[in-house]
């Protein structure tokens, strides 16, 4: 059966399955998935826990011996599986195909996956998972679903908020929700229990523009002009500082512009992130990068005071271009 993560707990209070898988593009979203699952486990009666960890050149035999070994006590046990790549290999798959064969009632187990391929949904082992138990896929909070998300947490301290404070907060977590989970939390320990106020929170919660910026950069690299037209004027309406996210654009194309030529830019801290930066800088070509710089260079000049123009209406045109969504805007250069 597959669920999504917001239909786990009511899964959890009709019973446990024996087997769960979780994985999804949300980490958060998955964490606490696993987290429930743990806590269920724990609470009747599964007590002992076992983690396998399949990392590159595991010995998968291992899981199979963990099989045998729990056919020969009554104790009641949660089982880890954990496969951080998503992708366990023939060896692998074999014995996670082998493993739900051999489930028992003195087992929960739980296995916990990244964001997974269409292809490796339609594997041999992840139908033995879907088979055996329950798969629960960690989604991204969509924005039109972020209030209620916040409501809810909300709920659980004790706290609830207007829907226009509800949205007010959105607006500033959308896109990082792992911040989003912070400003609540930190609204339990600043304000009492009971109604919040959107004054009330506007005083508590603290500036996420660093996050926004982190968010802008990732709406750049998936080509997502909405996204960036909706974080720039909030960017600007939390009074970011222009130059700091001048020099961060700055920097996001002089990267971009190293991978095109084929060199290793700074920053470069992960197979994941060259990945995405080799993705980004293929929708551009050196006349399209001389001319983001001469954009950055007009802004600078802007800020400075020494060059007429909008400079936050240049940031957005800047994000779109670079984004590869230069047809999108009206060329301002």
């Amino acid at each position: 059966m597959r669920i999504a993560a917001k239909a786990l707990a009511t899964q959890l209070k009709k019973g446990l399955a024996p087997l769960y898988a979780v994985h999804g593009p949300e980490a958060l979203v998955a964490l606490e998935a696993a987290d429930r699952i743990r806590a269920a486990a724990k609470a009747k009666g599964f007590v002992e826990r076992e983690v396998f960890v399949a990392e590159p050149g595991v010995d998968w035999g291992r899981l199979d011996a963990a099989a045998s070994n729990l056919s020969l006590f009554a104790n009641q046990r949660l089982v880890e599986i954990r496969v951080p790549g998503g992708k366990p290999g023939v060896e692998g798959g074999r014995a996670i195909e082998a493993w739900c064969r051999k489930l028992s009632g003195d087992t929960i187990t739980l296995v916990t996956l990244p964001e997974l391929e269409w292809q490796q949904m339609k594997s041999g082992w992840f139908g033995a998972l879907d088979a055996a138990g329950t798969v629960v896929e960690a989604k991204p909070i969509a924005r039109e679903e972020l209030a209620e998300w916040l409501a809810e947490r909300l709920s659980r301290q004790g706290q609830k908020a207007s829907i226009e404070t509800l949205e007010w907060l959105a607006d500033r977590v959308e896109g990082n929700l792992l911040a989003a989970r912070q400003e609540v939390e930190k609204l339990a320990l600043l304000l009492p229990a009971g109604e919040v106020t959107l004054d009330a929170i506007r005083d508590a919660v603290t500036d996420v523009s660093r996050f926004e910026r982190d968010g802008l950069l990732e709406a750049i690299h998936a080509g997502d002009a909405s996204r960036i037209a909706r974080i720039v004027p909030s960017l600007k309406a939390e009074g970011e500082a222009l130059p700091l996210l001048l020099w961060t654009m700055s920097e996001e194309i002089r990267k971009l512009m190293a991978v095109a030529a084929g060199q290793r830019p700074r920053g470069w801290s992960s197979p994941d992130a060259a990945a995405v930066l080799n993705k980004t800088a293929r929708r551009h070509t050196a006349e399209s990068f001389g001319h983001l710089l001469l954009r950055a260079h007009r802004i600078d000049r802007m800020i400075k005071g020494v060059e007429t123009g909008d400079p936050w209406d240049n940031i957005l045109q800047l994000s779109l271009e670079l984004a590869g969504r230069a047809a999108l805007v009206r060329d301002a250069a």
